[in-house]
Formats: structure tokens, sequence, C-alpha cells
């Protein structure tokens, strides 16, 4: 996790044994098991936990669980274990992908407020929705606060494989529940997307360079126009454009 990978080798208090957390996994634990090699470069002791709702799928993934990797089922409400002189499990970061667009917006607080109960303060939240293929997906990124049950937004993710020819507006199929129904005029996300593709249109000659290169020139255009984009090529030449929650400069805080 090229984001925080301090989070992932802590081992002070309760990160010791905190879970990384892969919640709706799907049909098959590929995600589960994918987070579980990519985050294992960074801490091979990073304990993962897969929780789906559906007990079918809980039970068709324990041929893959392991010391490490483990299934449970659960929902919002994350099916911790608590040992014999009393301690709960704890959970360091969540990973919840096309999990809350299928609920009402008005439910999005409550589900967020009860995995903040299961989160260690300083826990990560990566919410979001992404296309069938995971292609493309745009999700929240939230540090658990000191007080609960309080997320405290730190930015919003759009990534792309860039597999399909690079366009501002094919993220807003995937947006998350939080904007998806924001895509109006006035509304924060809206304008975004617009300056976006403004700055696409002029940085198109970069095409020609291929799609990668035209992604990264938008990116970095974008955060010279104001808006509080992460312009290093770490992130941009990787597909991933971060907008930061209250960067200086920002036209909008996300």
């Amino acid at each position: 996790m090229l984001y925080d990978p301090f989070l992932l080798r802590r081992q002070d208090g309760g990160f010791a044994s905190a879970w990384f957390v892969d919640l709706g996994y799907g049909a098959a634990p590929v995600t589960t098991l994918e987070s579980a090699a990519r985050l294992g470069r960074v801490n091979p002791l990073l304990p993962i936990l897969g929780v789906e709702i559906d007990p079918l799928r809980v039970a068709a993934a324990q041929p893959y669980a392991s010391q490490r990797i483990q299934f449970r089922l659960g929902g919002f409400n994350l099916p911790l274990k608590t040992d014999i002189d009393g301690q709960r499990e704890q959970v360091r970061a969540i990973r919840a992908f096309n999990v809350l667009r299928q609920y009402a917006e008005s439910a999005v607080e409550q589900a967020y407020t009860e995995l903040a109960c299961h989160s260690l303060p300083g826990a990560l939240l990566v919410e979001g929705t992404s296309d069938p293929a995971g292609d493309l997906w745009v999700a929240n990124v939230l540090r658990r606060g000191k007080q609960l049950p309080i997320w405290e937004p730190e930015g919003v993710v759009f990534s792309s494989r860039l597999r399909t020819p690079f366009e501002p507006a094919d993220f807003q199929a995937v947006l998350p529940k939080k904007w998806i129904h924001r895509m109006v005029a006035g509304e924060p996300i809206y304008e975004f997307i617009q300056g976006w593709k403004e700055a696409a249109r002029r940085t198109v000659a970069e095409r020609s360079w291929g799609d990668r290169r035209w992604f990264v020139a938008a990116g970095q255009e974008l955060h010279r126009s104001g808006w509080g984009v992460d312009p290093r090529p770490r992130w941009l030449s990787r597909g991933y454009l971060l907008v930061s929650q209250g960067m200086e400069g920002a036209r909008h805080g996300l």
C-alpha cells in the first residue's frame, strides 16, 4: 500500500495483531488473496481477514484460508473474536468496495459508525466502487479519529489501469455512494470532473505518447489549476489521481 506503509507495519499496542479487512470480497475471494499478496510485500506477517455476508461464499473461501488469512461471516458489524482474557481483536485498515453503493445514502453514515467501533485510532477505511474487472475505481480514504465514531476524510482516489482510453467522464460510473447523486452543477464533485475534463483537453497533445502519459499530464495540469491533486509521478504514473482533503490551494475539498 503506497498510501501508508507505516500503518501496515505497526506493531505497537493493539496494532501488533490488528487485521487488514477485505469487507465484501464477493463470489470468490480474489481481492482478499490479492491484498494478502501485495500487502505481504510490506509486512509478511500482516493478518488478512475476508468478510462476507453470504455463508455460501464464506464456505467456498475456506480452502484458501491459512494461518495468516481467514474468512468469516459478517457485515458492517465485523466478526471479530474475543480471547479468554477478554481482549477483542482489532482492525488497522478496511477495504470496502462495491458494498455501500447498493445501500441508501442515508445508511452510509451508520455503516461508517459501525466500522469505526471496530477500528483502532489511526486506522484507514478505503471505501469505494469499481467496475466489474477492477480496471476503474473511485474510493474515499478516511482515517479513524481519536474520538468515536469519527472517520476523518483524507482524500479521494481515482484509479485506472489505463487498459482503455483515458476519459475523465468514465469515472462518473464508479463514483461511491457519497458522490454518485451529487453530479450536478454547483456540487464539488461535478466541478472537479469538469475541471479534469478541461485539464485533459489542454494536455491532449500528450496522448500521442500514450494514455498513461496523458493521464499524468492532465493530473499535473489539474494541480497547477488550483485543485488539491497530488502531482507526484509516483502516483500518477501508476494510474492514481489522489485528491487530498483540505490541500492548500484546492478549489474544493471533496
